[in-house]
């Protein structure tokens, strides 16, 4: 089997595997019975992602497409991508396998397998593009499934699936989001970033010789030269702008929070290794080429560039943690934590172009941003998948669980502790040592270059998050109190995602010391800086386990829990201003065009020559004669004038 039918297998098998129960979406008692085969298709991808894996290391490969624009179907193995395909495919399949307990009996299944597998073969395609105009044909593919998950229970007939407090309004306000609301915010935030995404490709592939936009394969310093410093600036930005908005950075991270609507396998696939995950992918991917810890001293704008993004990443992860501190809907929480996630992912790739160390070839803030994202990935659709579980067993949202419930949902509970312990950096479980090479790297930016604030809100965003895990584990298994409703009926393919999925995490931890880059970058957990902040991680997480609400916060908890009032900008300011604008529009744009065209300038301009060439035609020969004499004659005075002027 070549690569190209791997490749094809891929990507299509997850679509042609849903068209069935799309098809059949009238006939309920056939629908049923349909979900395995999607399951099955995404089965066939993981397949092909594990030998892509094992027997393609490092290769390209390129099919015809669209050869006199150079554009192709240009396909990558490199290290980035090899490694996050399986990652993506297993995450998916473990969550496809959950979701056949989890979304059973529900009105919609044809549309959600059909979505849920074509965002699959949509990532996919984002992992293993190495064409520009092919990843944004799978970008736009992630966009479009992702408003169809979202928004899956469009009746809005259950308060369950809703975000916020129903009723709870700040001034104008309206603090409660449904489902159809959404799906209508997660995509029309995520075309607002498309737009200039799709024009900086579009500038780039003026700029490339030959129109070549093959990621590994673009001379990135040439054609940043090329656009010089104030181009480079406009065309990463704009392009950074796409991938801020699908990874939910400041200012478009509301989206996010408003995306717990969907089911909750929805919120673990979009919210864990894929969607808001792709967008510090591709940075990772397309930093890696244009490696600027090399060229940005011959590239005007581009440590310019790599500085927004490291402030927007950091800035946001901490706000993400903040925020995430006074929320008490299970889902809602760990979306923020995932926008404070992303942040230290983008964070910390950026800082790539003050590190010149590399690893095996490879730098070591990248790898360190990348393997960050997968250990990320894994306990982040845990505690997602946890949740679904939560909330089918609590019938609610918010955090609620006692001592009983955990000592009836013993799988949940320990996947829980083990996911939340994991993830927050706590010596010496996985996230400690991949944490502890962060910290190294912002260090080596306050030394060498005297930058406090990025080593500052990193601390400070390890500790909050530490915090934050530390309450959702404690008020949904300690000290949340007795839950309202309990309905714990065995369902064995949801224990089993969760632990498939937390098992993932002792396979990482294991490769940390296994694999000769891994370990080097696990090394920076022995130092005593490292294992003093690790220390300070677990004071935090001991210390809101025990003692998870504090009644004197309870204000700024609510502060917080509302988001710092950031939904403001999307459901009051952005629609006041946009209403404003398209008033303008239509009031003068609109008028004033056809006021041009069709009402006065330019009928009363024809109107006009109209009657004056009426006005001449008399019938009479002389007239005629002496208007073709008097002409003949402006033409003569013409050339005479002409012919005296210098």
């Amino acid at each position: 089997m070549n690569a190209a039918h791997i490749f094809l297998a891929l990507f299509l098998a997850p679509i042609v595997s849903s068209v069935p129960i799309a098809v059949a979406y009238r006939r309920k008692e056939l629908v049923g019975k349909l979900p395995p085969l999607s399951v099955a298709g995404i089965l066939v991808s993981l397949v092909c992602s594990v030998l892509l894996l094992l027997k393609f290391p490092d290769q390209h490969f390129e099919y015809p497409w669209l050869p006199q624009l150079g554009i192709n179907f240009v396909l990558s193995t490199d290290y980035l991508s090899r490694l996050m395909g399986v990652v993506t495919a297993l995450i998916a399949f473990i969550i496809a396998v959950y979701g056949l307990d989890y979304m059973r009996g529900d009105y919609r299944l044809p549309w959600y397998w059909f979505f849920f597998n074509l965002f699959t073969a949509s990532m996919l395609l984002v992992v293993y593009s190495d064409n520009l105009f092919l990843l944004f044909v799978g970008w736009e593919g992630l966009g479009i499934a992702s408003w169809g998950l979202i928004g899956h229970w469009y009746r809005d007939d259950d308060e369950i699936t809703f975000v916020g407090v129903p009723d709870r309004r700040v001034g104008p306000l309206r603090l409660c989001w449904t489902p159809s609301f959404g799906g209508w915010r997660a995509i029309s935030t995520i075309r607002l970033g498309d737009v200039p995404m799709f024009l900086a490709i579009a500038a780039l592939w003026m700029l490339s010789p030959e129109h070549n936009i093959n990621i590994s394969q673009m001379p990135w310093e040439e054609i940043l030269r090329a656009a010089g410093a104030a181009g480079t600036v406009v065309i990463l930005t704009m392009f950074l702008i796409g991938l801020f908005t699908k990874s939910a950075q400041l200012p478009f991270s509301e989206w996010l929070m408003t995306a717990m609507t969907g089911p909750t396998t929805v919120s673990a696939l979009l919210h864990s290794a894929t969607m808001v995950a792709a967008g510090a992918f591709v940075f990772m991917k397309i930093t890696w080429y244009i490696r600027p810890w090399e060229v940005a001293a011959a590239v005007p704008g581009l440590e310019t560039v790599y500085l927004l993004a490291l402030l927007v990443g950091l800035f946001s992860a901490f706000y993400g943690a903040l925020t995430a501190t006074g929320m008490l809907e299970r889902k809602v929480l760990l979306a923020a934590s995932t926008m404070s996630s992303l942040g230290l992912m983008f964070g910390t790739a950026a800082a790539s172009c003050w590190i010149h160390e590399e690893i095996a070839g490879m730098n070591f803030a990248l790898l360190v941003a990348f393997w960050y994202l997968v250990t990320h990935a894994f306990a982040k659709a845990t505690l997602f998948l946890v949740s679904g579980h939560l909330i089918h067993a609590t019938h609610s949202r918010f955090s609620e669980g006692d001592l009983e419930l955990a000592s009836r949902m013993k799988a949940g509970f320990v996947a829980t502790l083990i996911a939340t312990t994991f993830l927050v950096g706590i010596p010496p479980l996985t996230a400690y040592w991949v944490k502890s090479a962060m910290d190294e790297v912002m260090e080596h930016l306050l030394i060498h270059e005297h930058m406090l604030l990025p080593l500052v809100l990193l601390l400070a965003t390890s500790v909050t998050y530490s915090v934050i895990l530390a309450r959702f584990f404690t008020l949904n298994f300690f000290k949340g109190g007795k839950p309202h409703h309990l309905h714990l009926e065995r369902l064995p393919l949801m224990e089993f995602g969760y632990l498939a999925m937390v098992s993932m995490l002792f396979v990482i931890l294991y490769m940390l010391f296994e694999r000769h880059e891994l370990f080097e970058l696990a090394k920076a957990g022995f130092k005593p800086a490292s294992l003093l902040v690790g220390v300070a991680v677990l004071v935090a997480f001991l210390v809101a386990t025990f003692k998870p609400r504090v009644a004197a916060l309870s204000k700024i908890g609510t502060f917080f829990n509302d988001r710092m009032y950031l939904p403001f900008l999307n459901d009051f300011i952005s629609p006041v201003v946009g209403f404003f604008v398209a008033r303008l529009v239509e009031n003068y744009g609109n008028r004033g065009i056809d006021g041009f065209f069709n009402t006065k300038v330019v009928p009363t301009l024809f109107r006009s020559l109209s009657r004056g060439v009426r006005a001449i035609q008399v019938g009479y020969l002389r007239s005629y004669t002496q208007i073709v004499l008097g002409l003949v004659m402006l033409a003569l005075i013409g050339v005479a004038v002409w012919g005296v002027m210098p």
